[in-house]
């Protein structure tokens, strides 16, 4: 009966048990690899958002 004391004025953690998972300063997305900013994986949005890109950095060029 005591768990269901517990239970009533704390109530129930459904988070993750364990340690937190450690911040080691890396990038996690995918969206700064080579092959996603060219374009390259044959994505059409990675296509799309390539040409877009190269469109501005072109946009100020002269010659």
């Amino acid at each position: 009966m005591d768990d269901w004391q517990h239970i009533l004025e704390n109530g129930i953690n459904f988070g993750r048990g364990g340690d937190k998972p450690k911040d080691d300063g890396k990038v996690k997305t995918k969206a700064k690899k080579k092959q996603y900013i060219t374009g390259a994986h044959g994505s059409g949005s990675a296509r799309q958002k390539a040409k877009y890109r190269e469109q501005r950095a072109n946009r100020h060029k002269k010659g």
